[in-house]
């Protein structure tokens, strides 16, 4: 199959395949949800197992260490065997790894079943993306990745306060217990709706080997260099690291800002830090059509304005503007990272199409 008709058959399937999006958007929810679902209830989690703070910090550390560290790799291997094909088992590591998450019989138990489920999470994050460019023609790429956002941001944004709520109503098990319903709805949907994968034959480079090597970077890096060639994915992915670093600067300081310089309580600073999540998730769609409207550059250079903005608002607006102050140079940082996520993520994804899109998409 040509490129051409591999194209023509993504488009075909976005028009009659609208369940597709459907599990794609479900199986980049639950990994997002789990980022932060497990953070306000560490407190709860210490007093269970009589554990110090150092030690159950490493329930929150384990998931996103396997993230991390693996979800480049996890792309590439997406590449090699299949993305469907890794999706699906992806998707049933981190189900059952979330029915070990609720039955750890002890700290130790749960910071390793914690490192499984960030593995499925990784596995979920990288194909989710890679096969929203396979359901979605290029004319509606921006939109897809934005609606992809936005399940991502509300997936973050929902974490603390549902997991704070079950953990006081039911208790720490229920934290994770409640993604294994989620997991498996969106493991039938994925098998039912999805389109297979191609003859594998035809991906596999290398055996076992090469699959092997996909589970780290070092069998990625010749390739990054090749592709770094192509005009505008260094610059996009340099952007990309940028502001991820500014996103993290306010999701660390935020909290010491609002708790030691505005004064507020650990459930207001809860509440006051959904409000970007929140922001990001109702501009995600917008901005993926926005996208596909005006193009990908212009709609960039819109969030990275918006962005600057909101962090020069931070760091001269007087304390005594108080909460409203904050969240409103908050919003404005959040509904530009919301812009930039979806313009920016589908020019790569314009630039990458082939074999290596997974890699890229891990990225």
């Amino acid at each position: 199959m040509t490129i051409t008709h591999a194209a023509q058959g993504r488009t075909a399937q976005i028009t009659t395949n609208k369940p597709a999006m459907a599990a794609l958007c479900l199986a980049m929810l639950l990994p997002s949800l789990d980022t932060s679902i497990a953070n306000s209830s560490l407190p709860t989690l210490a007093e269970a197992f009589g554990a110090s703070f150092k030690t159950v910090q490493w329930v929150v550390l384990a998931y996103l260490a396997a993230v991390t560290t693996t979800i480049v790799g996890a792309g590439r291997l997406g590449d090699r065997i299949g993305r469907r094909r890794l999706l699906l088992g992806g998707m049933a590591l981190f189900t059952v790894a979330s029915v070990a998450c609720g039955a750890a019989p002890s700290i130790e138990g749960l910071i390793a079943a914690r490192a499984a489920q960030g593995l499925g999470a990784a596995v979920m994050l990288a194909m989710t993306m890679a096969l929203a460019g396979e359901v979605a023609p290029r004319a509606r790429a921006g939109t897809a990745i934005g609606l992809l956002g936005t399940m991502s941001a509300t997936g973050t944004a929902l974490g603390p306060s549902l997991g704070g709520m079950l953990a006081a109503t039911v208790g720490w098990r229920a934290i994770f217990l409640v993604s294994v319903p989620l997991g498996v709805v969106a493991l039938v949907m994925a098998m039912r709706w999805l389109p297979a994968d191609g003859p594998r034959a035809a991906r596999v480079r290398g055996g076992a080997l090469g699959v092997g090597g996909d589970l780290g970077l070092g069998g990625d890096l010749v390739e990054m260099r090749q592709l770094l060639r192509e005009p505008g994915l260094a610059a996009g992915l340099t952007m990309t690291l940028l502001v991820a670093m500014v996103i993290m600067a306010t999701l660390v300081v935020g909290p010491f800002h609002l708790a030691r310089g505005l004064g507020l309580g650990t459930a207001q600073v809860g509440f006051v830090m959904s409000v970007g999540p929140l922001v990001a998730a109702m501009m995600g769609v917008p901005a993926g059509r926005l996208t596909d409207r005006h193009g990908a550059a212009r709609v960039t250079r819109l969030g990275l304005m918006a962005m600057l903005v909101g962090c020069v608002a931070l760091a001269v607006l007087p304390v005594s503007l108080g909460v409203a102050g904050y969240v409103g140079a908050v919003g404005f940082i959040t509904a530009g990272y919301a812009l930039f996520q979806a313009s920016n993520n589908t020019a790569i994804m314009s630039a990458v199409d082939g074999g290596g899109a997974g890699l890229w998409r891990g990225c």
